[in-house]
């Protein structure tokens, strides 16, 4: 299938093209909440991994982001150094954590009835090299075959021009979560050439997102004292709140451990962001600059990514340019990037009759001393930067000194106006080469060739100048310069992760209510022992088991789940029904009132319905009443004695314990209500 992925530092999106036109697939909408459900965001696969207490292993995508402990984001920006990320009991490289969530989204297109083994995958157009190599190494981890890193601006244009089949100057505005990318091209004649690219890699909505915390916590008028539970809640809190007021001038947000609702207007929020949008702006300046043209020059203005639809960044963007942006209904600032590179793979493929030309962003070369009395070393290039891909360069060198018979070659990937040792300068790996014999200086020059792939791929040659015989022929694939990991290293932390097998669907629904028995419900049989035997558990009375009320406790809905799953293994071939009252829900903590809740869609939990007469008591003695099942619960139903006198009969009721951590069921006799004495007491 021709794929294209957009792989976001907040969200990533993946569309595939179908033979006549762009799909963008909807890989983990059934896990998107209905207070997070605004357009377009079924097709969001949020970069995020995730932790929680409620579940074993590793979370990704809309999981993580909303039912999570502790989440890890933006692994995108830490693909920059690749700098390790504590995971549980576990120290993981950022380009592992990327690879998990390239794993989950191919895992959830399985699921989709699709598949994704090769794409176009794109990268901002300001990232660095390093960063660069571990997307594509990431990918490559997961079992996706890159077919070519694409830049997010060429990506969106191909997108945008695809549609409308016109020619122009287009400027891409991409201010997604992490980045702000400006990006100037030119299409003519069905190609597109970047023209020029500024952008500056920290800044993005998480930045926005910190200055409307700060704003919220000035509003409460001191910092709240949250677990880190609710510091995650919080964090969620303030990304809704931004995306509301993109669309609505005031927002009314709850904030955990705060008792009353928050009020923020958008007008504040734009006063605390307007230095973070100028200097958004800067970018579009200095690519003006940079071509030498007015704003007139452009004619066209894309708007990209989830921070740019801020009405106040549209407003800026349009006073700038002195001229109005293209509508988002035109290129959709979610999805234009995925649609761009899914079109680009159908080219690549054959399947559109268009012509895309991918270059490279910077310069490839090895290091040379500065001369033959200097051991200071200089970048020397060999692939000039913006080089249509695929390339081919060759260049000459001599070893400093006569009979080595080894050489060490750096490959590099750099700027070559800016010293060797600069931080945008990356050090691919460094390549071994042995002289069949030691030689003199004048007899030992070789060349220096590199061939450079659409898909990212460097292969390296040496061969001697003086016979032509190979000293090195060897593909660049995996980068073992300092931090940068092979993909052996890669594969293992993935395995040590967690979550990483295949995906799977909720599990099947249990069925909730049999049709009626014969049996009245005043006068059900009980059960005879053995196999085949129904339960009913009052499962809020066991959430509730060993904690109180009056302390300050709240229920437990991990503490239900592990009895029902204890009762299923003691008895292996019985049905169980779980009821719980209206009030529950209200009763968890925030992350497990999410999971009681997805426990009701799959159906393995039933909540009685509000105002229902005698709760969920009546609702558990009806049932098992109808099912001749057995009552789980440690409460003594009194009220519903009389009306159903089999209650207090031998091995209907069982009751609940859990000493040392293993859940016991023994049968018990509810008590009876006390009679009252002659004096009415």
């Amino acid at each position: 299938m021709t794929t294209g992925i957009d792989f976001g530092t907040t969200n990533s999106v993946v569309a595939q093209w179908n033979g006549e036109d762009v799909e963008v697939l909807s890989l983990d909408s059934e896990h998107l909440e209905d207070e997070w459900f605004y357009p377009s965001f079924e097709h969001l696969f949020p970069t995020i991994v995730g932790e929680s207490s409620l579940r074993l292993g590793t979370l990704f995508g809309w999981e993580a982001k909303l039912r999570s402990n502790r989440v890890i984001e933006a692994c995108k920006r830490m693909l920059r150094n690749d700098g390790g990320i504590q995971l549980r009991d576990r120290r993981i490289s950022a380009t592992a954590v990327a690879a998990g969530v390239f794993q989950a989204m191919r895992d959830r297109a399985e699921t989709n009835l699709t598949t994704i083994d090769s794409a176009v995958i794109t990268v901002p157009a300001n990232a660095k090299g390093g960063a660069r190599y571990r997307t594509r190494a990431a990918a490559r981890a997961a079992g996706i075959q890159v077919k070519a890193l694409l830049n997010e601006p060429t990506a969106a244009a191909l997108s945008y021009m695809h549609d409308i089949q016109e020619e122009g100057t287009i400027m891409v505005f991409d201010w997604g979560g992490g980045t702000i990318d400006v990006t100037v091209l030119e299409h003519r004649d069905g190609l597109f050439e970047e023209r020029a690219s500024r952008g500056v890699t920290q800044l993005g909505g998480l930045e926005v997102d910190k200055r409307l915390r700060a704003l919220i916590i000035r509003r409460i008028g001191y910092e709240p004292d949250l677990s880190p539970e609710e510091e995650r809640q919080f964090a969620l809190a303030v990304e809704r709140t931004k995306i509301r007021l993109s669309t609505e001038e005031t927002v009314l947000t709850r904030i955990p451990g705060v008792s009353r609702l928050i009020e923020v207007s958008r007008t504040e929020l734009e006063a605390q962001i307007g230095h973070l949008v100028e200097e958004a702006l800067q970018p579009v300046r200095m690519c003006l600059n940079d071509l030498g043209i007015e704003t007139t020059g452009v004619s066209d203005i894309l708007l990209i990514g989830g921070t740019s639809q801020m009405p106040c960044v549209r407003r800026a963007v349009e006073r700038l340019m002195d001229a109005e942006t293209v509508p988002a209904e035109i290129c959709h600032p979610m999805t234009a990037v995925a649609r761009g590179a899914a079109i680009a793979a159908a080219i690549m493929d054959g399947e559109l009759d268009s012509f895309l030309q991918v270059s490279s962003m910077y310069a490839l070369g090895t290091t040379a001393a500065r001369s033959l009395d200097s051991s200071e070393k200089v970048f020397s290039e060999i692939i000039k930067p913006r080089s249509p891909l695929p390339t081919r360069e060759r260049k000459s060198y001599t070893p400093k000194n006569d009979f080595q018979s080894e050489l060490k070659i750096e490959i590099w990937e750099a700027d070559p106006d800016k010293p060797l040792q600069h931080p945008e300068n990356f050090q691919l790996t460094t390549l071994r080469v042995r002289y069949p014999q030691p030689l003199p200086r004048s007899e030992a020059s070789f060349t220096l060739e590199y061939t450079y792939q659409a898909d990212g791929l460097l292969h390296v040659k040496a061969a001697l100048d003086k016979d032509g015989r190979m000293l090195v022929d060897q593909e660049i694939s995996d980068f073992t310069h300092g931090e940068t990991l092979t993909m052996s290293d890669i594969k293992r932390q993935m395995t040590a992760m967690e979550g990483l097998p295949q995906h799977t669907p909720s599990p099947d629904p249990q069925p909730r209510f049999s049709p009626p028995v014969s049996s009245s419900a005043t006068t059900g049989p009980a059960i005879a022992s053995g196999t085949g035997k129904a339960f009913v558990v009052d499962g809020s009375n066991l959430a509730w088991l060993g904690r109180d009320v009056r302390a300050g406790d709240s229920p437990s809905f991990t503490q239900l789940l592990e009895a029902v799953e204890a009762l299923r293994t003691q008895h292996p071939d019985s049905s169980v029904d779980v009821i719980v009252d209206a009030a529950l829900v209200h009763q968890l903590t925030f992350l497990e009132r999410e999971e009681l809740r997805k426990g009701m869609r799959s159906g393995l939990i039933t909540q009685v319905p509000a105002g229902t007469k005698g709760k969920a008591d009546r609702l558990v003695a009806t049932l098992a009443a109808r099912k001749q099942a057995i009552v789980v619960t440690n409460d003594s139903f009194k009220e519903l004695q009389a009306e159903f006198p089999w209650l207090l009969d031998s091995s209907r009721v069982l009751g609940a314990s859990n000493p040392g951590g293993e859940w016991i069921f023994l049968a018990r006799h509810p008590v009876r209500p006390r009679r009252p004495d002659v004096n009415g007491r």
